[in-house]
């Protein structure tokens, strides 16, 4: 993602702005036939890449959707090949099992007739609880300067870095983890668009915390002079979320090697709920000469 006047866009375009009503346009897919959603074009864009996790939430929804009487239990997303900002993008189901308990749902993302990635998501009618337990939140503060790192920005959403972790600086060396506080302005329509906005940025963090260990590294040289992407997101959603109200990211890389970076994350509710777990797996090697090509880059 990349920030309204930042730099131009490719072609000369004037780049469109980031903001709340406009993730939610790109992710709240439209039917487009039996099994098949929509999700419109962004339009301009510095680089011309579509996140992943903006990808994985098109999923989302279109499931939410095509079983609107179960909710996203998970949902897992392999990304083979990167999708344009200044394009649409198609959505198509399978769902080869539905139940009253669980249902099984295939679905494949294309554009322009190119298949770029394939998920499975789980949905799930919900029920009392038997037992109950969870991973304590962890004790970290709420900075109260907002992080405003050009080419992140989204009007209506605030991010806030425990530690001003998230640094470009490759010689300020630290653990492989962050912490990030998240809220969003306006409540969205729906309870799935809610599920939708959260999931968004989970993968926004590890390629980050995976280079803090590493001095002379940084998240700044993505895409630039070293080649990183994320080629895979799991994401358990456990209770219902607000996106309203602050939310916590707690990110931690596990693996770092032979080309990829793996971490587990956490996202906590301002009441200390874990709503939701995820895990991402990334790509961390040396530049391929077609760092350029956004087919070749996610």
């Amino acid at each position: 993602m990349e920030t309204a006047g930042a730099e131009p866009a490719a072609g000369g375009e004037p780049e469109k702005a980031w903001d709340e009503d406009e993730l939610i346009r790109l992710m709240d897919v439209r039917p487009a036939g039996p099994g098949r959603y929509a999700a419109p074009a962004h339009g301009a864009a510095a680089r011309n890449v579509v996140e992943a996790g903006q990808l994985l939430a098109d999923a989302v929804v279109a499931a939410s959707k095509e079983i609107p009487d179960q909710r996203v239990a998970s949902a897992s997303m392999v990304f083979s090949r990167a999708a344009r900002h200044d394009a649409g993008i198609e959505v198509e189901l399978d769902v080869p099992h539905r139940g009253r308990t669980y249902s099984t749902v295939q679905a494949r993302v294309s554009q322009d007739g190119r298949f770029c990635c394939a998920g499975l998501i789980l949905m799930g009618a919900d029920a009392d609880d038997l037992i109950g337990s969870t991973a304590p939140m962890p004790d970290v503060s709420r900075p109260a300067r907002p992080f405003e790192r050009p080419g992140m920005q989204v009007q209506g959403r605030e991010l806030r870095v425990v530690d001003d972790a998230y640094d470009e600086d490759p010689q300020r060396v630290g653990p492989p983890e962050l912490f990030v506080w998240t809220r969003f302005a306006d409540a969205p329509p729906a309870a799935y668009l809610h599920s939708a906005l959260m999931t968004h940025p989970v993968a926004h963090w590890t390629i980050a915390a995976a280079l803090r260990p590493h001095a002379g590294y940084s998240e700044a040289m993505a895409h630039r002079t070293i080649s990183t992407g994320i080629s895979k997101v799991t994401v358990a959603y456990h209770e219902d979320v607000d996106v309203t109200e602050w939310l916590l990211y707690a990110t931690r890389v596990v693996y770092t090697g032979r080309g990829t970076t793996q971490s587990e994350g956490r996202v906590y509710s301002e009441d200390e709920r874990l709503v939701a777990s995820y895990s991402v797996h990334g790509m961390i090697r040396p530049p391929t000469g077609r760092l350029a090509d956004p087919s070749t880059a996610l």
